[in-house]
């Protein structure tokens, strides 16, 4: 005898329906910040662009920046990877190259800007804008590294938290202070001074024996 199917229980309908709904609105948040600016961007806004109720949003989100913060987090794991292209040079160039990518649409940029101010002023934001948003973007890129280091081609420097600091640290400094572009010339420059093994000084030993 066949046995009828039992329906889905209520259970997972509403976690199907929930997860739908944050979706709804993490687009919704991300698409309208576009039209009308941060300061112009409210809950009821975004909750009328994803066809929910207020108190969806304020179940999840404490405020407009929360939602945008996991919006731009969802965003950059979506578009910036880390996986492996056989060296530690290409890995570091495709995460560059993704990174620096999004890093230059205005939408992203102009997001990053009003969060990281948000966190200047927040503090209970600025600890979440820390360990939600920078930090998972700094373990994506040790990622890279641990790999290389395991695959034996990790230069012994700069050391793995300064390569950090260096990848982010000019990403940061582009986007808040000189608003210099993220070109591929800068890609280059990077891959190179992070992935390139130190030469010996000159007057020192080296493989083909002693410098005269």
């Amino acid at each position: 005898m066949v046995m009828n199917e039992q329906p889905p229980s209520v259970s997972r309908r509403g976690r199907k329906r929930s997860e739908e709904s944050r979706l709804a609105i993490l687009v919704a948040a991300f698409e309208l910040v576009g039209e009308v600016g941060y300061p112009g961007l409210t809950i009821e806004g975004i909750a009328n662009r994803a066809g929910c109720g207020k108190q969806t949003i304020y179940r999840w989100w404490p405020s407009k920046a929360h939602v945008l913060l996991e919006a731009l987090a969802v965003k950059a794991e979506l578009h910036v990877t880390n996986a492996d292209h056989g060296s530690y040079a290409d890995d570091m160039r495709a995460f560059l190259q993704d990174t620096f990518r999004l890093g230059r649409r205005q939408r992203v940029v102009d997001i990053l800007c009003a969060l990281m101010a948000e966190a200047q002023i927040n503090a209970e934001f600025g600890q979440l804008f820390r360990t939600d948003f920078l930090q998972r973007r700094r373990d994506a890129l040790q990622v890279v590294v641990d790999r290389a280091r395991a695959r034996g081609d990790l230069p012994p420097r700069p050391a793995p938290p300064t390569v950090l600091d260096i990848v982010f640290g000019t990403l940061w400094y582009r986007l808040l202070a000189t608003r210099e572009p993220f070109g591929d010339d800068l890609v280059d420059d990077l891959t190179a001074t992070l992935a390139q093994a130190p030469q010996p000084p000159p007057g020192t030993f080296s493989d083909s024996g002693d410098q005269r």
